[in-house]
């Protein structure tokens, strides 16, 4: 008998538990919790409508993530949320066609995260910094040209990138899922991923490798504002008005996410995978609370909980792998 415990024992103690198996554990649990506080929650149709509200803060989780690892991070990513959506629908106000408004504020969306980029490896600031200054710089821009007021009287077929189906899944979820996979073949196929990790462990260490350190982060702030003009787009045509104030606080939701799945704050950690497992953990908590009747007020301290376990966990895993 004391054989078979030594046995049984050896095997689990081979076993290790990564963030990503943790975090599912926890996806897990939350359906089931969730379940039973609201019989609406565990239904297809809640589950398929659910993803039509994280697509947002999950594409731009998805940049913040590589933004991370490197050891940045980007404030003003609600922000330019806003200015996109005020580009999208007040250059159509003013006369400019939808298709190209549409594509105006893409590259706006994406000269804004070059903005960011290129003002903070130019000039060696912290990104927290540039970011900070930034986010108020593009929510003034965003009130400043829609003057607080709103547009909402977009054509018909601009409803397709927020509200389509196909059959009975989300049109932008399929969105969301094709840029995860092209994130993830950046970050774990590349060249330019294994250089996102040798800046977040030791930026001097892979300058001195040969590894283009600025021009590798002036990129992922760029392509990060890339994604969130996409994210704008979605989140315009879904809610089907343009306005200021939209995006308010969605960079705690990006941030959290991105922690939550396991990426370091100190750089050099963190993965796609745990990034999705983190939007998904985070919007089934917010969902199934609504359904259950819980107040936001609680709804966002259950959250700061659920942020500050994430960081003792990631704690954990720190000191487990050096």
């Amino acid at each position: 008998m004391s054989a078979t415990r030594q046995v049984l024992r050896g095997r689990l103690s081979g076993i290790r538990f990564s963030r990503e198996l943790v975090l599912l554990g926890v996806l897990l649990a939350e359906l089931a919790i969730m379940s039973q506080l609201s019989p609406v929650f565990l239904t297809v149709g809640n589950l398929l409508n659910l993803s039509r509200f994280f697509v947002e803060v999950g594409l731009i989780a998805l940049g913040m993530t590589l933004i991370i690892i490197t050891g940045g991070i980007d404030l003003s990513v609600g922000s330019n949320l806003a200015l996109v959506s005020v580009v999208v629908g007040f250059s159509y106000v003013w006369g400019l066609p939808l298709g190209a408004a549409i594509v105006l504020g893409l590259l706006v969306g994406l000269l804004a995260g070059l903005f960011n980029g290129l003002f903070s490896t130019l000039l060696g600031l912290h990104p927290l910094v540039v970011t900070l200054g930034t986010f108020a710089l593009f929510r003034g821009l965003a009130y400043g040209l829609s003057d607080a007021d709103a547009v909402s009287n977009f054509p018909a077929w601009f409803a397709y990138f927020g509200q389509a189906y196909l059959g009975p899944v989300p049109g932008q979820l399929l969105v969301f899922v094709a840029a995860v996979v092209v994130v993830w073949l950046f970050l774990s196929r590349t060249a330019f991923g294994r250089y996102v990790y040798a800046i977040g462990n030791n930026e001097e260490a892979a300058r001195f490798s040969g590894v283009p350190v600025e021009r590798v982060k002036v990129a992922l702030y760029a392509g990060t504002g890339f994604l969130v003009a996409l994210a704008a787009i979605i989140y315009t045509s879904r809610v089907s008005t343009a306005r200021g104030d939209s995006g308010l606080g969605l960079e705690l939701d990006v941030i959290s996410a991105v922690v939550l799945g396991g990426a370091s704050i100190y750089g050099g950690t963190g993965t796609v995978a745990g990034t999705v497992l983190g939007v998904l953990i985070i919007a089934t908590l917010r969902n199934g609370l609504l359904l259950a009747g819980v107040p936001s007020t609680w709804q966002l301290f259950l959250l700061g909980v659920l942020l500050l376990a994430a960081v003792f966990v990631n704690e954990f895993f720190r000191r487990e792998e050096s």
